[in-house]
């Protein structure tokens, strides 16, 4: 690993104003970071972490909607939402392991953009906002591709703002050694339609699969998948398994998912 400085700001103006240094980045949970670091395949000459911005750290609940700070981890999420948001709850309780619940954060996660990562699917399906420095961006418009976000130069994520849908769920079909999803499926049933977002399957990254919105708009069951298929071209293949599969898998697991939301 390159030297490097680290510095821990406690405001978030503070951790903008550090970023402003040429080849400053912004160290969340340090999940992907660290690791990245340790492969010698980045070498910024300062870190600035963000777990000691209080203000990014914490839940909260408004009416219908759940705020999560940028700097919330994953454990805490997956406690304290277990009741008010349980697919949620459920997403976050099952990336990695203890270590990584534990400092991982929802921030770093969606900024990463991982293609393989759970919480993308959890924001476009809910149809949440993700809150930077500077201006709100709606998930929709926030995952650009692979690695890919909205985000400008040293503007960080500070939180994400979930809109609680009628029922949810989240389907993960998980890849035993990394604990990432092979393919993960997240429905959510809102007052205006269903929404559906997939992870770990395509090339491009996060997706939602709009046919089979259109279909559980209007029946909301696993039937109304019947004659539906996801096509495998752009569908990730590696040793653990094809494009064909992992189309298959998105058919399967969106199924479970509408019988299993609550």
């Amino acid at each position: 690993m390159y030297a490097f400085d680290i510095e821990r700001p406690t405001t978030v103006a503070e951790a903008v104003n550090a970023l402003k240094t040429d080849e400053a980045q912004p160290l969340g949970g340090g999940q992907t970071l660290i690791p990245t670091l340790k492969a010698r395949l980045a070498a910024p000459s300062k870190l600035v972490s963000l777990s000691a911005i209080a203000e990014m750290i914490g839940i909260s609940r408004e009416g219908s909607t759940i705020r999560i700070g940028g700097a919330t981890t994953h454990g805490q999420v997956a406690t304290e939402l277990a009741e008010s948001y349980p697919a949620l709850g459920y997403l976050a309780s099952k990336i990695g392991d203890p270590a990584v619940r534990n400092r991982g954060t929802i921030g770093g996660s969606v900024a990463n953009n991982d293609p393989a990562a759970c919480y993308p699917a959890a924001c476009l399906a809910s149809g949440a906002t993700i809150t930077t420095n500077t201006r709100d961006i709606a998930a929709d418009d926030f995952f650009l591709g692979m690695f890919e976000t909205a985000l400008e130069e040293d503007e960080i994520v500070t939180a994400v703002t979930f809109p609680v849908p009628q029922k949810a769920d989240y389907q993960k079909f998980e890849q035993p050694a990394s604990r990432f999803p092979l393919v993960g499926v997240f429905v959510a049933k809102h007052d205006d339609g269903v929404r559906v977002a997939v992870t770990g399957a395509s090339e491009s990254g996060v997706f939602r699969w709009t046919e089979a919105e259109e279909a559980l708009s209007a029946d909301f069951s696993a039937g109304a998948l019947d004659g539906l298929s996801v096509d495998a071209d752009g569908m990730i293949t590696d040793l653990h398994g094809d494009g064909a599969y992992r189309a298959h898998l998105i058919k399967v697991l969106t199924g479970r998912a509408v019988t299993a939301s609550r």
